[in-house]
């Protein structure tokens, strides 16, 4: 990629050379090159179900700025194999369809393009994109610095009890490789929620749901229920995790940004 003014700031939308079906936009802090300012790491922020990835993008554009790190934004759009399917990116793959990899190899092209670290990088999801994010975290923990994870509507336990998608149980036969526990351990996460966020719509709350399966409704009944829960989990694991529920804040993406944002900030390279 040549880098021109259009590769600075808030971007166009690139497709992938993985799959161009794909693509992702940036946010590129605009001293990138100066020899003087530290290296830009990398932040994945993933959108949720709407697919908001350029207003996700510009949400994080101060922060950027301020912690010079590149955004990328992906776009992983509805319905990739032509049945209607909004959720199948929350779980990582569907058939031979593997986003995160597709994901990954985003990362490695803006850190190529850029000459920029495509390790210890930042990773946010809000709703449909922490679905993905904390379980591209199982996948891909070695790369991964620091974690927010906003709101899901579901999760996946860091545990071999449970079958996918609740826990890790066939997670190396899905997916080719064995989760990197020691790795996982060496991440701080942060899970935050709207306090207020306990409407159940679009979770996965009986067998009329495509991706039901037993012990779904035991993970809790709302968004703020299952990320406690999760919380738990990852604590018990000894991962360095961090929980907070925002007063007053119900599933709206801006203010769980901000809080991710005071998270980053205080989280050394």
């Amino acid at each position: 990629m040549k880098i021109t003014p259009y590769h600075v700031g808030p971007t166009m939308s690139f497709s992938c050379r993985l799959d161009p079906r794909f693509s992702y936009c940036l946010y590129v802090p605009r001293g990138y090159a100066d020899p003087a300012r530290p290296r830009c790491r990398i932040l994945l922020a993933v959108h949720g179900t709407e697919r908001a990835n350029q207003r996700l993008r510009d949400r994080f554009a101060d922060f950027a700025e301020r912690d010079n790190c590149i955004v990328l934004a992906p776009l992983f759009p509805a319905g990739m194999t032509g049945d209607d399917n909004i959720d199948a990116y929350k779980y990582l793959a569907q058939g031979d369809l593997r986003y995160d990899l597709i994901a990954k190899d985003m990362i490695d092209e803006v850190a190529y393009a850029y000459d920029v670290s495509a390790d210890r990088m930042l990773v946010f999801g809000f709703s449909g994109g922490a679905h993905f994010a904390h379980r591209f975290l199982y996948g891909h923990a070695s790369r991964v610095r620091a974690a927010s994870i906003a709101a899901p509507g579901g999760i996946t336990l860091p545990d071999a009890e449970h079958p996918w998608w609740i826990g890790l149980q066939d997670f190396e036969k899905r997916f080719g490789r064995p989760v990197d526990w020691a790795a996982l351990k060496s991440i701080v996460m942060h899970l935050v929620v709207g306090a207020d966020d306990t409407n159940p719509q679009g979770m996965i709350q009986s067998p009329s749901h495509p991706y039901w399966m037993p012990g779904a409704d035991a993970l809790g009944k709302t968004r703020v229920e299952r990320l406690r829960h999760l919380y738990d989990a990852m604590v018990a694991l000894g991962v360095d995790t961090r929980y907070e529920a925002l007063p007053g804040v119900r599933h709206e993406m801006e203010p769980l940004v901000d809080a991710a944002q005071a998270f980053f900030a205080t989280v050394s390279r």
